[in-house]
């Protein structure tokens, strides 16, 4: 079959690799019908995380189930699924806790030894812990597909990053970034009832849709002035709960510089660079909390699945450059360069 491989930094192929096989009882292997690119295999991509010459790559993906384990429960031929970005066996004590991204037997897809989900099909593990089922008239409407793909992983961070923002009915929210977790961030704490959104960032496209999805305010400036800016729209004040879905120093600096005291930061940016930005003395004076980490996207899927099938919420705007496998180095170069937000392939 064909996947998505990559080589080197910018050196992203397909290619051909061996046909996923079950190895386990409690495997799955599924035909990838949809997947795209993230903004954190960005970070491969350029170099700044390390990957081996050859590894598979991509980790958001759902299709159709083509073959079964024989432990397998859950699941029949023909199922349409999808996979949260981190598998995990559905057993032990951190997923019975929700916790599924810390599952000893969990993992990432793509990760050396593990398939990728940019290619034509995927081996899972522990598939019962790890799928959720879709209803079948699904897979024939593709606007919902492109929404459902959202679960595998940008909708649940964002929404991860609302919880751990303590967004409630009433609160007013900032959200730092304006990448596709930043949009979905303004969709969670929309749906948790936020009363006003500040939404941070300084592309107008993505600004547009920040508003379609709830954004009340928008702010382009960046760093001290977008501090000055957020804090003049509230009156002096900061936000009762900030969601931080980029992950550099600055983007956490600005996260707690705009913070009102006593309230909270939702961080889901995945850190890079050499700092946090983070001074925990400002944060202790000021009773600022920090919430987040690796969003445990199994849990919060079948809370979010029905409102996306109602069409209540609608992640797909976060798509906005649909390609073929063979076009997966273009799409790559794509999302590198800020020509577009998010690249959905349709293998």
């Amino acid at each position: 079959m064909r996947a998505t491989v990559i080589h080197a930094p910018h050196d992203i192929r397909v290619q051909e690799v061996p046909d996923p096989v079950i190895q386990q009882p409690t495997d799955v292997v599924l035909r990838v019908l949809r997947a795209c690119i993230c903004g954190s295999d960005l970070w491969a991509y350029r170099g700044e995380s390390a990957r081996q010459p050859g590894q598979r790559i991509g980790h958001e993906f759902l299709g159709i189930v083509e073959e079964t384990g024989s432990e397998v429960n859950g699941f029949s031929v023909g199922d349409l699924v999808v996979a949260p970005f981190v598998w995990s066996d559905g057993t032990c004590t951190y997923c019975a806790e929700g916790l599924t991204t810390s599952c000893p037997q969990g993992g990432f897809w793509g990760s050396v030894g593990s398939d990728g989900g940019q290619g034509e099909a995927v081996r899972v593990p522990f598939a019962d812990g790890t799928l959720v089922k879709l209803p079948a008239a699904a897979a024939s409407d593709d606007h919902l597909l492109t929404a459902l793909l959202a679960l595998s992983d940008v909708l649940g961070t964002g929404h991860h990053a609302a919880v751990g923002a303590g967004v409630k009915p009433g609160s007013t929210v900032a959200v730092v970034g304006d990448g596709a977790v930043g949009l979905c961030g303004v969709i969670a704490a929309k749906r948790l009832g936020a009363e006003r959104i500040i939404a941070l960032g300084r592309h107008r496209a993505r600004t547009d849709i920040a508003r379609t999805f709830g954004a009340t305010d928008v702010v382009a400036e960046r760093g001290e002035a977008a501090v000055a800016a957020v804090r003049e729209l509230l009156g002096g004040d900061g936000a009762q709960a900030v969601i931080e879905a980029v992950g550099t120093e600055q983007s956490m600096r600005t996260a707690v510089d705009i913070t009102r005291d006593g309230g909270s930061i939702g961080y889901v940016g995945v850190p890079h660079g050499s700092g946090t930005g983070l001074d925990l003395g400002v944060m202790f004076d000021r009773n600022i909390a920090l919430r987040g980490g690796v969003a445990p996207v199994r849990t919060y899927i079948p809370e979010l699945l029905p409102d996306v099938l109602s069409g209540t919420i609608d992640p797909s705007p976060v798509f906005d450059l649909a390609i073929g496998l063979d076009e997966v180095p273009a799409g790559y170069k794509a999302m590198d360069e800020r020509t577009a937000l998010k690249v959905l392939i349709k293998p």
